[in-house]
């Protein structure tokens, strides 16, 4: 059985309903001096790529320092703007009742998301759904720039092996992560991918959604994934 869950956030937990591109809009001027005319692809694709994709679309050549400035502008931002992001966002159903429940289960749980840290906290203690969740043992666009190295970097921290961890996203990106680390995949066709899709790019099951939290818990706790 999986004793760690690795969570991916956006879409999968939860939803900003196009804040956050307000606040990386925001941050991204603060430290460029350029409105934020377009946005470079971001499902499932962490910080530091967005960000520098994102100032090559305006022309500009970032480095390390830039993003550094970039991800602290960024956390200050949702801080700030902490109140605008619960309005308009929103927990995706099940999504406390899952953390709730694999918690009650013994399993440690912890996230892998290309947010940066910092904001990566506020967007799950605004829906409160920061309750189990390890903090310092998951993985941040800080870590790494693709999706295996955050994966790599959340073991080495809890010290699990990959046969001891189930990752749950929602975009082939995420299944991508646990496929290349030898980490099982529980997809989650709450974003823009359908179940389809996910299964295509290697996951392990697809789920509709978050609600049918007995199956959640049992295909976490279960030996294999080849369960209906």
């Amino acid at each position: 059985m999986a004793r760690l869950v690795l969570w991916d956030i956006d879409h999968t937990l939860i939803s900003t309903r196009g804040v956050g591109r307000d606040l990386s809009a925001a941050a991204f001027e603060e430290v460029t001096g350029q409105p934020m005319r377009e946005q470079a692809q971001i499902d499932g694709i962490t910080e530091p790529v967005i960000f520098r994709e994102t100032a090559k679309l305006h022309g500009l050549t970032t480095d390390r320092k830039d993003f550094e400035r970039f991800a602290q502008a960024l956390t200050e931002q949702h801080h700030q703007r902490a109140a605008e992001l619960r309005e308009h966002g929103h927990a995706l159903p099940g999504a406390a009742s899952a953390l709730d429940a694999l918690a009650a289960a013994g399993v440690r749980q912890t996230v892998v998301t290309g947010n940066v840290k910092g904001a990566a906290k506020v967007k799950l203690g605004v829906f409160g759904l920061d309750t189990h969740i390890e903090w310092d043992a998951g993985a941040y666009g800080e870590d790494a720039d693709l999706r295996p190295g955050l994966v790599e970097a959340a073991l080495r921290r809890t010290g699990s092996g990959p046969k001891d961890a189930a990752l749950i996203g929602d975009t082939p990106a995420d299944v991508e992560g646990g496929r290349t680390t030898g980490v099982r995949v529980i997809a989650v066709a709450t974003g823009r991918s359908s179940a389809e899709e996910l299964l295509r790019a290697g996951a392990d099951v697809a789920l509709q959604d978050l609600t049918d939290i007995d199956r959640l818990v049992r295909l976490v706790k279960a030996d294999t994934l080849n369960m209906t």
